[in-house]
Parts: structure tokens; sequence; C-alpha cells
């Protein structure tokens, strides 16, 4: 492996095409050999990771990590029983061992009648790429001055500040090629930075944390070092002298980073894996109206520069722009072709996930949200894993600042929110124009009209 600060490395960073080429050829010859066992069907994914990290604390170095990864994944269908094996060795009798693996296991299994390819003809035809190829060009020493400046920016910023839980300077490149015996072959190739950092603030049993980072496929997108330490001291030390406030039914407001877990509650309850196996408190609800008729929510798989970007899904079937919710009313599942099958329905071409989601905004600003919502509560960090899919019941811990006359008024911990995600769903007031930027799930904030707050007794 190439240190990452040697003209061996800067000159990977710019071979990503031959690479890409070089795994095409590798995916064909896989196929062919799976042919040659007599397989009625196959796919094989290749992929090629590398990536530089590295975390500071305190103004000292903690860890440089250089990673370089290659996966190989086979598998085959004979008729309708299935196999698969993976590889990370490229040497030929490895090659031929990961084929035959596959080929012995698909003998051996249980016909399955959802098994098989995604339907020929639902292949990508048009495959484009969207400007997520940014390779960074960044030595271990030039990423630990960016962490360093960081987190001292902020410790700095703010007298209060006492202490830190670091900072951290991430980059990645990933290529990947997935071709299978329809004839489809398709390239992927992208990058992924980040520059985060946490602090704490005050002492003893007083003492807050917090933090903010910045994440983005091309490094100019980052925000700068030193914003992101003093807005990461800023948070930590709004959080000093918390409150309890009593129980009671409010208002809740979910800032748009945390706004996004209710995105997430709502894909994992339509997704086809939790639907065919009847675990999801949203069976047999698409076509019924879920959100007040307002909301919306599209899949966007063609963005410039979006997190989710790709022409195809994890299947090699096109993916298109379309509403998962339009006018409150749930118009599809998420599926790819096996649950598709499962539930006697077509591919979504969300095999692998979604591509893209924007949350449409009825509302303005965080400061017009606040305003909007009066007196309430605004949740800012969540904790726990209270959330029942097969019913929908919700309760998780949260932390954030009570609101009066749309102003914050001091900070609050230790209590908890809770509800029934379809009754939140319903309630949902406003969806504000701050949209968090770092995600494949582009919502602003989210104020939901009552929940259950358990604070003092």
């Amino acid at each position: 492996m190439a240190p990452q600060n040697t003209p061996a490395y800067a000159a990977s960073l710019g071979d990503s095409h031959a690479r890409l080429d070089a795994l095409t050829g590798l995916s064909q010859r896989l196929l062919e050999r799976c042919r040659a066992h007599g397989a009625s069907q196959a796919e094989v994914s290749c992929s090629e990771e590398s990536g530089l990290s590295v975390n500071v604390r305190m103004g000292e170095v903690e860890t440089v990590e250089s990673t370089r990864d290659r996966g190989i994944a086979v598998t085959v269908y004979f008729g309708q029983r299935k196999g698969s094996a993976s590889t990370a060795d490229l040497r030929e009798d490895s090659l031929d061992a990961t084929v035959e693996q596959a080929c012995a296991i698909a003998r051996h299994t249980e016909h399955d009648a959802a098994a098989g390819l995604a339907e020929a003809e639902l292949m990508a035809r048009d495959l484009r790429e969207f400007d997520s190829w940014h390779p960074w060009v960044i030595d271990a020493d030039r990423a630990i001055d960016l962490a360093l400046a960081c987190e001292q920016a902020g410790r700095e910023s703010d007298a209060r500040i006492e202490n830190s839980d670091g900072a951290s300077v991430g980059t990645g490149e990933s290529i990947g090629v997935y071709a299978n015996s329809h004839g489809f072959i398709g390239h992927e190739r992208s990058t992924q930075h980040s520059l985060g950092c946490a602090l704490i603030a005050g002492r003893g049993d007083a003492m807050q944390r917090d933090g903010w980072y910045s994440i983005a496929l091309a490094a100019d997108d980052l925000e700068p070092a030193a914003a992101i330490g003093r807005k990461a001291a800023q948070r930590a030390a709004s959080r000093l002298a918390p409150r309890q406030i009593a129980t009671g039914e409010y208002p809740v407001l979910f800032a748009a980073e945390m706004a996004r877990s209710l995105v997430g509650h709502l894909l994992g309850a339509v997704s086809g894996g939790a639907l065919y196996r009847r675990a999801s408190f949203l069976l047999d609800s698409a076509g019924t109206q879920l959100f007040p008729d307002w909301f919306a929510i599209d899949e966007l798989p063609f963005l410039s520069r979006g997190f989710r970007s790709s022409s195809f899904d994890a299947e090699g079937v096109a993916t298109r722009e379309s509403p998962l919710v339009k006018g409150g009313v749930l118009q599809r599942y998420i599926l790819g072709s096996y649950s598709a099958r499962k539930l006697g329905l077509q591919t979504t071409a969300n095999a692998g996930g979604v591509h893209n989601l924007q949350v449409e905004a009825n509302a303005g600003d965080f400061e017009a949200m606040l305003a909007g919502m009066g007196r309430g509560l605004l949740v800012t960090e969540l904790m726990g894993q209270g959330v029942n899919t097969v019913t929908g019941d919700y309760s998780r811990g949260a932390a954030g600042f009570w609101i009066e006359d749309g102003q914050i008024q001091y900070p609050v911990d230790g209590i908890t929110v809770a509800g029934n995600l379809r009754n939140m769903f319903q309630s949902i007031e406003a969806v504000g124009s701050d949209v968090d930027p770092r995600s494949h799930v582009r919502t602003g904030s989210i104020l939901v009209g009552r929940m259950t707050v358990a604070g003092e007794t």
C-alpha cells in the first residue's frame, strides 16, 4: 500500500477510468465462468475503496489511518435457486474457487419463486455521471493541520469550553462495477470528504458535549475548519445549565438533522423486506393518506453532486424521478425485484436503497419555524432505539431547548418524547426551508403539532 503522501498515491487518484476498465474486464470474465458452470443467470459486483482519516484531541494526534479495500461478489442462479460467494483475492485460482463455491451453494439451496435477476427490459441504458468524483489530494500532515485548526478554533472561541472529544478529517474514494448476464454493465465512482469537531463545555457534573461536522463529495464544498470548530463550541456551550420541563403534551420541533430520522422511520416501514415479512405498521398503505395534504417527498436520483445519485440501482434497473409521497398520500413502496415479486408488484428501482429524497418545505427558515411554533420543545438530539416498526410506537430520549414566544429560552435534557408514528405523520404542521445538506435525505426542520413529553413528574 502506498503511503498517502507519496506520488504513487497521488497518481492513483487519477486512474479511476483505468481501474473501472480493469474491473469491467474482471466482471465479464467472472460471468463467463458462471455460464461455463451451468448457471442460468449470474451477477457480479466489483469495488475498490481507499481513504485517509486522522483524529486529534487536545492539540495532539491520536490516530492516522490509511485504508485500501477491494471486494468481489458473485451471485448465481440455477433456475430459481441462488448461491453467493465473495473474495478480495484477484488470483485466478481464488476467482475460480469463488465461482465454484457460489454454484455449489446454489445447487443445495431450495427453490425460491421470487429469486432471480431483475427483468432484462428494466435495465438502465442511459448511463451518466453526476459530478461525484472529486479526489482530495491531501497528505496526512495537511489533514492533521486541518483537524488541529478546527479544534483550536473551537476551544479558543469560548472560555466555557473546558475539554474536547477531538476533531477529525476524513477522505475516501470508491469505484465499482455491477454486471449481470442480461448484458448490463454499470460503472460508478464517487468521493466523500468530512471534517468535524466535538467539544465539551463546563466541568464536573455540569459538563455538556456537542459538536458539528461538514461532509461533501468535493473538498471545496466543506465548511471552513475554523467555522466548524466555532459552531461546535457554540452548540456545546448553549447546552450548559439545562433544566427539566413538566410532563405534558407539547408541539415538538425536530431540528433538520433530527428530522431526517422521521423520514428514515417511514422508509423502514415502506421497504419491501419489512412489508413481505409483515413487520411494518404501514402494511397495505400504498394509496392511503399518511400525511397532511400539502406534504410531499420526491426521489431525485439525477441530482448533480447528490450523495446517492445514480442511473441504476444495485440490480442494474434504471432509476427514475418519482414521488414517494404526494398530497400526503403514499404513492408506492421501496422495492427491489425480490421484495417486489414477494408482494406481487414490480421493482421501484430501489435495490440498495433510495436515491436522494427531497422533503418539500411549506414554511420559512429556522427562525420562522420557531416563531410559528410559539411555545414548545425544540429537539436537537435523540437517544436510544425506542421505535417499534411493527406497531409504530415511538419513544426516544431527547435533549434540546424550551421555546416561549417563538424564542429559545433555555436548554433541556433528561426528557423523553413519545407518540405513534402514524399519528406523528398526520400531525406534521410544517417543514422548514432550513435544509441540512449533509445527507441524501434532504429535509428542513419538521414541526409535529403535539407529542407526549416526559420530564418532571
